[in-house]
């Protein structure tokens, strides 16, 4: 080796070009490797090397990252005689073969360690390792094969059969795209491909003439693979007729005339992918080759070796792909098995109708007799012999499959087929090799659909804790239907219907309509309207309905037929499109999920998907889950809803329904209930007419919130007025509303009322009558500024049941105020300080000269502004103000 390594520097090679990259210690990071050595050897146009190249540094960067457990670092050096690929771990004292006078010496190839060493010998024209007291660096050198200039492969002369069909002249679309995504070139094949003039399509993006993915569960976009150094493969090219054609294409990442970034694309029709497609590794291997590397490395193998363990998408698109490949099929499709393994799901396919095919469900014993198990290899040798034996493939134009079980110890988890549009095509030999490569594929096919399966039960649970606590956190019903729609549109569906049932006698109304494309939501919404409602079902799990889309589609042909009948010369501007979307919208699979709370139905959630696609199972199991919390949060809102209007009527109906005009005295009144609005509050006032001349006042607070309370207010708020108009005077009122509280027993709640008896008088005065029975007392603001009790405190009511009250009189000159509040302006905090009855002498004080209305108004904003959190107590304020007689003119 160091005779080899001495030659190789005596010769000096020149370095074109180098690439570095380094990953961390995880699993992953070999698929990471592999695939940074493949795109940077393709970026550099080396295809022969390629497979070798991956093979080795797949070995080396797995010693380093999982048996070594250190951080690798990969560099691809291009020399003008190979490529020279080196890497390194930090475990220097990491075990390597041992190496004698006759070769080397590496045990068994079985044998874990030093498999990669193995390979090292076997595949490089040269290999080393190189110790630092840091480092342990293997390295490997590929030669460039020696060939002719211009000469890509060689391999034996072909039969004339067995040559690619293709028309009489192939024609290569050369498309040249810069670095911002726009079309800069487009050659005459092109124009003839696809219909579009050079200055029809110049200056526009690839993207909006790529109908990508052609096939769907290919995890890379048009934007993305141009973005590669190189990349080749299938996708679909929207001509100017509208039509997709299906095409094969090859990115070549280039710089132009500027410096810039550009990719060169050339594209043929798919059915001519020979043209371009790279030669697999191993078509042209010679006999003595294979000799020296003894038995070629099964191709399917290296494949299934390149994508993520974790990236199931990817895993199941490159296999179908690779499966096509190999037996020259013209499509081939991958299901994987239920949990309960009486259905298949189709999660990836090629050469299909697309989307139409993603997640749909087939039975696991579909038609009859042996062909018709997917427990069993079969091939069909023309399907239209047998109808239906393959569900998948019906109207697909396909005649002959070749389809094998996945099955990982003995368990199915999956089927794998090919299909041809020609009968015979396939026979006992070709399931004998899908069934090879099946075997192959399975156990990593089921590790990465664990891998989903876990990732998709955490999000699912991280979605409905999420879910959860967005409706707890709200007990406004539309704003729990317009969250319910949310949740589910996009993630779970395209669009959403909410009906909610008002009770077991009404039919379901439509409540809430939600799309993802808002332009579509008033169509989703009218269809709706005119169709009946589904069937009222309590029994949970999702069932389908056709409604939506029966309803959609007739529609649709009506409004087509009479566009068509009307002729162009009369046909509606919008003609059908609007009735066609609408369809579209609604044309893929409907579900029902009932809403039930309680042990009773109220409400429907619909969920729906566009035309021709399905829902995942695990979709539908997180929808029942959401639905369930959604019922019971709906049903929350509605209760919440009734109590809280239930409340506000007890309350309006606990208040005077109108305030009466007292002559000469202005009155204003304030009334602030604290809570949410779904209690009544314990506070009162009243202010009503006693007899000519006369007129009643009172402001109270009963003890506590609540039925009871409202009893009480209710109670003491009639009583007053009966007694008041029955000629009782103050003291002897109070004492009747005292014994009557007391007959309430353990009902009962002890009241604190200020109750009066106001006379205004023709001096322009006013003579109150006030008894004061433990409520804050009345303050009477002069027109001085001073401030005094208008009242002396006596015992509240409800506790005692003999009381002797008796009755103040109190008269208001010109200019005066009284003010009455309730305790829920003196109490007002803010930690340890506390408003009190000083606090709003002090207010009261800074009233002189103004009216009633706006002392009521000092006093709140002073209440408002003296704590930064709101008020937590009811609070009433009565302001009563006799006015100063207006100046007469001299």
């Amino acid at each position: 080796m160091g005779e080899q390594f001495a030659e190789t520097l005596m010769r000096r090679p020149v370095i074109t070009a180098r690439a570095a990259a380094t990953f961390e210690p995880v699993g992953r990071s070999v698929a990471a490797a592999r695939t940074f050595v493949r795109d940077t050897l393709q970026g550099w146009g080396l295809t022969d090397i390629v497979d070798d190249a991956v093979v080795l540094t797949s070995e080396l960067v797995t010693n380093a990252v999982v048996h070594a457990g250190t951080t690798a670092d990969v560099v691809c050096i291009r020399a003008d005689t190979g490529v020279r690929v080196e890497v390194a771990d930090r475990y220097p004292e990491r075990e390597v073969p041992l190496q004698s006078n006759g070769g080397h010496h590496f045990g068994h190839p079985d044998r874990e360690g030093g498999r990669g060493l193995l390979l090292c010998a076997a595949l490089a024209a040269r290999w080393g390792v190189e110790y630092t007291a840091t480092h342990k660096q293997v390295w490997f050198q590929l030669d460039f094969p020696d060939r002719p200039a211009g000469t890509r492969a060689a391999g034996p002369a072909l039969p004339s059969s067995a040559l690619p069909i293709a028309d009489s002249r192939v024609r290569v679309g050369v498309v040249q795209v810069d670095s911002g995504g726009l079309i800069s070139a487009w050659n005459d094949d092109a124009q003839e491909l696809f219909g579009y003039q050079p200055e029809q399509i110049i200056g526009k993006p690839l993207t909006d003439l790529a109908a990508w993915p052609h096939t769907p569960g290919t995890g890379t976009g048009v934007a993305e693979a141009l973005l590669l150094s190189r990349w080749e493969g299938s996708y679909g090219i929207r001509g100017a007729d509208g039509r997709v054609s299906p095409v094969y294409a090859s990115h070549l990442r280039i710089r132009d005339a500027e410096g810039e970034p550009s990719t060169v694309c050339l594209l043929v029709r798919d059915r001519e992918r020979a043209v371009l497609q790279s030669p697999m590794r191993g078509a042209n291997v010679d006999a003595a080759e294979t000799a020296e590397r003894g038995p070629a490395t099964d191709a399917f193998e290296v494949f299934i070796g390149s994508p993520a363990p974790d990236d199931l998408d990817g895993l199941l698109q490159r296999t179908v792909e690779r499966a096509r490949d190999m037996l020259d099929g013209d499509a081939a499709y991958l299901l994987l098995a239920t949990d309960d393994e009486t259905e298949l799901e189709v999660r990836a396919s090629t050469g299909l109708p697309s989307a139409r095919q993603r997640f749909a469900r087939v039975p696991v014993e579909a038609g009859t007799g042996r062909y018709g198990s997917a427990r069993m290899p079969a091939v069909h040798e023309d399907l239209s012999a047998v109808p239906g034996a393959v569900p998948l493939l019906v109207n697909t134009g396909m005649r002959s499959v070749v389809t094998v079980p996945l099955k990982v110890e003995g368990r199915l988890t999956g089927s794998l087929g090919v299909a041809a549009e020609s009968p015979a095509r396939y026979s006992n030999e070709e399931a004998l090799r899908l069934q090879f490569a099946a075997d192959r594929i399975a156990l990593a096919v089921e590790r990465a659909r664990l891998t989903e399966l876990e990732r998709l039960r955490r999000g699912s649970l991280s979605f409905l804790v999420e879910a959860s606590d967005l409706l707890a956190g709200t007990l406004d019903r539309d704003q729990t239907l317009a969250l319910m729609a949310q949740m589910t549109v996009p993630t779970l569906a395209s669009w959403c219907a909410v009906y909610t049932v008002a009770d077991q006698a009404s039919e379901p109304e439509l409540s809430y309509v939600l799309h993802e494309d808002e332009d579509r939501i008033d169509g989703l919404k009218a269809l709706l309207m005119k169709i009946d409602p589904p069937e009222q079902v309590p029994t949970g799990g999702a069932r389908s309905w056709s409604g939506p889309y029966d309803a959609a589609h007739a529609a649709a042909l009506r409004t087509s037929l009479r566009s068509l009948s009307l002729g162009d010369s009369a046909r509606p501007s919008s003609g059908p499109g609007a009735s066609l979307a609408t369809a579209s919208a609604v044309g893929g699979e409907t579900v029902v999920l009932p809403l039930v709370a309680r042990n009773r139905v109220i409400g429907m959630l619909i969920l729906g998907k566009p035309t021709d696609e399905h829902f995942r199972q695990e979709n539908l199991e997180l929808a029942e889950d959401l639905s369930r919390r959604a019922a019971l949060a709906l049903d929350n809102a509605r209760l919440y809803s009734e109590r809280t209007a239930i409340s506000q009527s007890l309350q309006r109906s606990l208040l005077p329904p109108e305030q009466p005009e007292v002559p000469g005295v202005e009155v204003e009144v304030i009334y602030r209930a604290a809570g949410e609005g779904n209690e009544v509050g314990g506070d009162f006032y009243d202010l009503f007419p006693i007899r000519d001349g006369a007129y009643g006042f009172a402001i109270g607070d009963v003890c506590g919130t609540g039925p009871e309370a409202a009893a009480v207010t209710g109670l003491a708020r009639h009583a007053l007025r009966l007694l008041a108009r029955e000629g009782f005077g103050g003291p002897a009122v109070l004492e009747r509303l005292n014994a009557a509280i007391l007959d309430e027993g353990a009902r009962s709640r002890f009241l604190t009322l200020l109750y009066g008896e106001l006379w205004p008088q023709h001096d322009g005065s006013a003579v109150l009558k006030v008894v004061c029975a433990g409520h804050p007392l009345p303050l009477r603001l002069r027109q001085d500024g001073s401030v005094e009790a208008a009242a002396e405190p006596q015992p509240l009511l409800g506790v005692m049941e003999d009381l002797e009250l008796y009755e103040q009189t109190v008269t208001l000159d010109p200019g005066d105020v009284l003010l009455c509040v309730t305790d829920g302006v003196t109490e007002r905090r803010e930690g340890t300080r506390m408003l009190g009855d000083d606090g709003l002498l002090d207010v009261l004080t800074t009233c002189t000269g103004l009216t009633a209305g706006a002392v009521a108004a000092r006093v709140l904003r002073a209440v408002e502004r003296f704590a930064a959190e709101p008020p937590s107590d009811d609070m009433a304020i009565l302001a009563m103000r006799v006015p100063e007689p207006e100046p007469v003119d001299a």
